[in-house]
């Protein structure tokens, strides 16, 4: 039976089903209410006029619809990029980002409150870890973006300020390590990949890890249908345990063997994350390490200069030098890779760089 701490944001269109046949509604009025949430972006159970008082009050009752305050919102000097500071209603913050590029706009999400994976570089990592967030607060991040595309505040910057956008993609690669989240994570996808509500497709989800073993092998068993990203950084088990404190548990040897068999079991490439940090890893010793670490396997890497924090003094590649590391992996191992777009740098909005009141 529902309590008062069921989120709706977090029942998928068959639970949500469920909970009204079982209370002895119709499951038309059931329809209705998902129609609500993910087509019209409903904030409240008063902006759902068309359901019967009764189906509200028993709603209202028993079931939470909790749109997630802004606390703080700040724009990029170049207007695509703006980062939400959201209040959760036990107190706790995290934040979310809007980006634009080109034919698209993407929402990076947050899956925990801080992160316990402690990557040095990461302002995430550095602050900690709190707790997990449900499926309801996952979805909604994504649900407050539709509704930020849909109805932008007054004075929103430039780049954001056309209506007709709507949402068509989703990274959780936002605050927290998404497979130490693991259930409600996969939870909060289902929900979103729903044909009828934000129907975002299999392609347009990626989660990112740190490499998290035993999340990655289960992916690869229920055959997840989203994308997978593996935060490399380094091509050695001892210059990955300095940036990465997760590698002791979980060791580069142990990490590729499942990026394997998750590569075989789902047919999908696995895009792996190079951040870029000067004199640390953007050699082209380095480079090569990596294009023999990867050589063979479906892969794409994504090279991304390092984002300032206030915890970590490296500096980021130089463009010259991340040419250079793109031209090994291309001519010497046939490996693909972009270069990261940088987005809403000047806000901490970057990739690293989200932490709980960070501007």
């Amino acid at each position: 039976m529902a309590t008062s701490s069921t989120h709706l944001h977090g029942l998928t269109r068959e639970e949500l089903r469920l909970l009204l046949v079982r209370w002895g509604f119709s499951p038309v009025h059931a329809a209705r209410l998902w129609s609500y949430l993910y087509l019209g972006l409903a904030g409240s159970f008063a902006a759902m006029p068309e359901l019967p008082v009764k189906v509200r009050t028993r709603l209202e009752t028993d079931t939470r619809l909790d749109p997630l305050p802004v606390a703080l919102a700040t724009d990029s000097a170049d207007g695509f990029t703006r980062k939400y500071l959201l209040a959760l209603p036990d107190g706790e913050r995290i934040e979310t980002v809007l980006m634009r590029f080109t034919g698209r706009v993407t929402a990076c999400v947050s899956s925990q409150v801080g992160c316990a994976m402690g990557c040095v570089f990461c302002a995430t990592g550095q602050m900690g870890y709190t707790r997990h967030l449900t499926p309801g607060e996952i979805v909604a991040q994504a649900v407050h973006v539709a509704r930020a595309l849909r109805h932008p505040p007054p004075g929103q910057c430039h780049g954001l300020s056309d209506t007709g956008a709507r949402l068509r993609n989703v990274v959780l690669m936002g605050m927290g390590e998404p497979l130490h989240n693991y259930d409600a994570v996969m939870h909060a996808i289902d929900i979103l990949r729903d044909p009828n509500g934000l129907a975002l497709g299999a392609e347009r989800i990626t989660l990112s890890t740190v490499g998290v073993v035993p999340g990655i092998l289960r992916l690869a068993e229920e055959k997840r249908p989203c994308h997978l990203a593996v935060s490399l950084h380094a091509a050695t088990q001892t210059e990955r345990a300095a940036l990465v404190p997760a590698a002791k548990k979980w060791p580069l040897d142990e990490l590729m063997a499942a990026c394997r068999t998750y590569s075989h079991q789902t047919g999908r490439r696995i895009f792996y994350e190079w951040t870029l940090i000067e004199g640390k890893n953007d050699s082209a010793e380095h480079a090569r390490a990596v294009g023999n670490l990867l050589h063979g396997l479906p892969a794409q890497i994504n090279l991304i200069p390092l984002n300032p924090t206030a915890g970590y003094a490296g500096t980021p590649t130089r463009s010259e030098a991340a040419k250079r590391f793109q031209k090994i992996l291309a001519e010497e191992f046939s490996l693909p890779s972009t270069v990261r777009q940088r987005r809403g740098i000047d806000i901490a909005a970057g990739c690293g760089q989200l932490a709980v009141g960070s501007v």
